[in-house]
């Protein structure tokens, strides 16, 4: 029996929001990366951009656990001679809460021309609201 090798055209994508209100950065973050991965899926195949497209809303509200807001550092560097910045994450958090979910999450995406293409598909909101009311996103619930 032959191992089935999913194909990029036979791929059905669907649209999934969650609501990151009182939901743990990493838990929030591994789920959505395995949704646009696409390893929920029964015909993963890892070479194929098999996932489905994720849409987050509340992200200013999602939170760490521990010391993490203290503790965790982000550091972004110019590629300048003293160009390091570093900020702890609980203040990234107040001020880019969507730029913080988005870079956790492509952490956990393969970094090559696959992941840049799943990445696309992540739409990570501050609020309540979002522009995509017409792909008609299936809500998905995260245990907390």
């Amino acid at each position: 029996m032959k191992t089935y090798q999913a194909k990029p055209e036979e791929v059905q994508r669907k649209w999934f929001l969650i609501d990151a209100d009182g939901k743990t950065l990493g838990r929030l973050a591994s789920v959505a990366a395995t949704i646009l991965r696409g390893k929920n899926k029964p015909f993963f195949t890892p070479n194929v951009d098999c996932g489905d497209h994720v849409i987050i809303i509340n992200a200013e509200k999602v939170k760490l656990t521990g010391n993490k807001a203290q503790d965790k550092i982000h550091y972004t560097h110019s590629m300048y001679p003293g160009g390091l910045k570093a900020v702890k994450y609980g203040h990234l958090l107040k001020t880019k809460p969507e730029y913080a979910l988005t870079k956790t999450i492509w952490g956990m995406l393969p970094h090559n021309r696959l992941g840049r293409k799943m990445i696309k598909k992540l739409r990570v909101y501050r609020g309540n609201e979002h522009p995509h009311a017409a792909q008609k996103p299936e809500k998905l619930e995260i245990k907390a």
